[in-house]
């Protein structure tokens, strides 16, 4: 007898773990592995966060806040947005994390056979919260043309009778790519004269280098916006995120969430809401321009090498990389380098089906000196000079 539902045949896991599990036991047997595989920020939750939570603890807030998240923080968050873009706090539901964000936008807006367009490459458990709803992800492909991101006339071209959503990631997982603000603007009158919903993904904002991004609030009070308390705010296991919908469906996300997970961890709120504290912010400053100063070395030195990194990200911590002139198989490539060389990267089948065995992913959510001793290890196992390090 068979238990398990079919969909699952469908939901993989991350082929990024099964590098990571290795690289963690490369590592217990004493080798040194340069991690450039892993999307999670290298600095601590910074200390007044911290603070915040231990002295929830202690203070006693330990029992369950409302569905949509405690008060405060959904007034604060909305704060947190331009006065063009702040949304209503009624309008801001608390979630653990932006996958508990997405788990909600598509139960409640997804029905079975429901089609939503995405980008290929992207996040892949974006495709996945289509699946378990029983909707059908569309992936598009997309290529250095577009920045990696989908257009308004691709969503025109590839809509159907079946779509009810799209999916927008900016800056996305992996390309690290942003939306330009008018391209957003377009985007957003099209799925609106089209009949669906726009879903955007905003969990780097904050991370990006040049330019703030523009919330696609700003376009409309129809979208549905995802982020989170990981990236920029670097709280990932604190799992807290947000999801800015329209009002009239927050009653329907608020009945699904006492359904799913009655509310995230209390103390996690608590500790979130020191997040937006003025030494917090000047903290988070920093370390995004660290990030900068990591991509701006690591992007020219991967092309030295040979990787073909087309257009360079304006946002998030990763470089998408055609491999295809080094080797012909990213997963082969991929498993070589971290068993020979001591580097982990993610192949490309993590992210799609557009050209996976062509294409690498490398985190820069390290050191700058790991990241050149990263760059030292590729250019030997390569048989090539290591520049720039």
């Amino acid at each position: 007898m068979t238990l398990i539902a079919k969909r699952m045949a469908e939901i993989e896991s991350f082929h990024v773990m099964a590098i990571l599990a290795r690289a963690r036991t490369l590592e217990a047997q004493g080798r040194s592995i340069v991690h450039m595989e892993i999307g999670e920020p290298d600095f601590p939750t910074a200390a007044p966060i911290v603070e915040a939570g231990i002295a929830a603890l202690r203070a006693g807030h330990t029992q369950y806040t409302p569905a949509l998240g405690l008060p405060a923080l959904r007034a604060a968050i909305a704060a947190s947005y331009p006065e063009a873009a702040r949304p209503d706090a009624a309008r801001v539901v608390v979630t653990p994390g932006s996958s508990g964000a997405l788990t909600l936008v598509f139960g409640v807006l997804i029905n079975p056979g429901d089609e939503v367009l995405m980008a290929d490459p992207g996040y892949p458990c974006n495709r996945h919260f289509v699946r378990l709803f029983e909707g059908r992800a569309t992936l598009l492909p997309v290529d250095a043309s577009t920045s990696y991101q989908l257009t308004a006339a691709l969503i025109r071209q590839h809509w159907t009778a079946a779509t009810r959503a799209v999916l927008i990631s900016s800056p996305s997982n992996p390309t690290g790519t942003l939306v330009p603000d008018a391209d957003m603007a377009e985007i957003v009158r099209t799925v609106r004269e089209l009949g669906g919903v726009l879903i955007v993904d905003e969990i780097y904002h904050g991370l990006t280098y040049g330019e703030p991004a523009r919330s696609a609030l700003h376009h409309s009070t129809d979208v549905l916006v995802v982020n989170s308390f990981s990236k920029y705010y670097g709280m990932t296991g604190w799992r807290v995120g947000w999801l800015v919908a329209p009002l009239d469906i927050v009653e329907a996300i608020d009945r699904l969430a006492q359904n799913i997970f009655l509310a995230v961890s209390t103390p996690a709120q608590h500790a979130a809401l020191a997040a937006f504290r003025p030494e917090v912010r000047a903290e988070l400053v920093r370390r995004r321009d660290e990030f900068h100063a990591r991509r701006d070395y690591l992007a020219p030195a991967l092309r030295a090498l040979g990787f073909d990194i087309p257009v360079t990200p304006e946002g998030a911590f990763y470089l998408y990389a055609d491999s295809s002139r080094l080797a012909a198989d990213s997963d082969d490539f991929a498993r070589r380098l971290l068993e020979e060389a001591g580097v982990a990267i993610t192949p490309g089948r993590d992210f799609g089906v557009q050209a996976p065995k062509r294409h690498v992913r490398f985190s820069y959510a390290n050191t700058q000196a790991q990241l050149q001793e990263g760059v030292r290890r590729i250019a030997a196992f390569l048989g090539q000079p290591a520049t720039g390090t």
